[in-house]
C-alpha cells in the first residue's frame, strides 16, 4: 500500500509548506515508509479559471480570489484521485507542523472509516465543525471525492464552500475523530502532534505584515456592523493604516517555527535567497532572517 503526506499550499504560504514538508521528516523514524509531496494553487488550473468569479459560501455570495491567505483550501480534496483512489493518505494545510512521527497517524487504525479528523469545538458565535485542515484518508472509500467538479458546483451555487471544507457533505457513519493532538490549534503541550498555527490573525511568520485574508462578515448582524464602523473609524482617525498581523502569543511556537526555518537553512532544504524573496513579497516578515540568527547565536 501507498502512504503518501499531501500540503496544499499558495505562494501565500509556501515558506510555511516548506517548512511544513521539513518538520514531518525530521521527526518521522520512518521516512521510507510514506513520501511527501507540497500541492501549489498555481499548479491547478481550474482554480485560476475561477478567478473573479463569484461562489457560495455560507449566506453569501463571494468573489474568487487568487491572492487569499487561504486560497488553497480547495486543493485538500484532490489527494484520493491523484492517488487512484488507492493506498492512504494525510492532507495538511501549509501552517501545521509534525512534532510527533507522522507514520503513526498514516498506518493507525481506521475502524473502517473512510476518512479521519477532528471536531473543532464552538467558538464565539460558529458552531463546531469537523476541521478539514488535516485529514487521514483511505482513498478507496473516497471514490466519490473529485475536487474539480465540486469546485466548479460552488460556482454554480450548487455546493457550498462552507460545508464542503466541515465535510457536511460526507455521511457521518465514514467519518472518524481524531485526538485533538493530531491538529492542535494554536496549541503547543507535550501531548502536541501536529501544531497547527490555524489562527490566521496571529501566525508566527505573518507578524508586523498587512492582513492579507477576506475577514468574515456575519449578515444581518448590527453588532458586526458597529464593530466594522469602529474599526473604519480607527483607521481613518490613523490615517488609513492597514489592519496588521500581531504577535503570536505563544513565544514557544514563534520559536519553533524559527527554528526549523533556521534548520532549513543549515541543512540546504531552501536558501536565505528564496526567505529575501518571501520578505520581499510580503509573504514573510521582515525580521524573519534576524530571528533566525537570534536563534543561531
Amino acid at each position: 500500500m501507498e502512504y503518501k503526506v499531501f500540503i496544499q499550499t499558495n505562494e501565500e504560504q509556501y515558506l510555511g509548506a516548506l517548512v511544513a514538508a521539513y518538520a514531518l521528516r525530521r521527526n518521522s523514524a520512518n521516512t521510507g515508509k510514506f513520501s511527501v509531496e507540497i500541492l501549489h494553487s498555481r499548479d491547478v488550473p481550474w482554480l485560476k479559471e475561477r478567478i473573479g468569479q463569484k461562489f457560495l459560501r455560507g449566506a453569501e455570495h463571494r468573489v474568487w480570489r487568487e491572492a487569499d491567505l487561504q486560497s488553497f483550501t480547495p486543493v485538500r480534496f484532490m489527494p484520493p484521485k491523484l492517488m487512484n483512489y488507492q493506498g492512504r493518505a494525510v492532507v495538511i494545510d501549509p501552517d501545521c507542523f509534525a512534532i510527533a512521527d507522522i507514520w503513526e497517524l498514516l498506518s493507525r487504525d481506521m475502524q473502517g472509516k473512510a476518512l479521519m479528523c477532528r471536531w473543532r469545538p464552538g467558538f464565539k458565535d460558529l458552531p463546531g465543525y469537523r476541521a478539514s485542515s488535516v485529514m487521514l484518508l483511505d482513498n478507496a472509500k473516497l471514490r466519490h471525492w473529485d475536487a474539480e467538479k465540486t469546485f466548479g458546483e460552488l460556482f454554480e451555487f450548487k455546493k457550498d464552500y462552507m460545508k464542503w471544507i466541515k465535510l457536511e457533505y460526507e455521511p457521518e457513519e465514514t467519518v472518524g475523530l481524531l485526538e485533538p493532538e493530531w491538529n492542535d490549534f494554536d496549541r503547543l503541550t507535550p501531548r502536541t502532534r501536529i501544531l497547527h498555527n490555524t489562527y490566521r490573525r496571529t501566525q508566527p511568520w505573518k507578524t508586523g505584515l498587512p492582513v492579507s485574508f477576506t475577514v468574515r462578515v456575519k449578515k444581518g448582524s448590527l453588532r458586526n456592523l458597529a464593530k466594522r464602523a469602529v474599526k473604519s473609524v480607527r483607521r481613518w482617525a490613523g490615517g488609513n493604516q492597514p489592519d496588521l498581523y500581531r504577535p503570536h502569543p505563544d513565544a514557544n511556537q514563534e520559536r519553533l517555527f524559527f527554528t526549523l526555518v533556521r534548520e532549513c537553512l543549515e541543512k540546504g532544504v531552501f536558501d536565505a535567497d528564496l526567505v529575501k524573496r518571501e520578505m520581499a513579497a510580503n509573504h514573510v516578515r521582515h525580521d524573519a532572517l534576524d530571528l533566525c540568527q537570534r536563534l543561531a547565536a
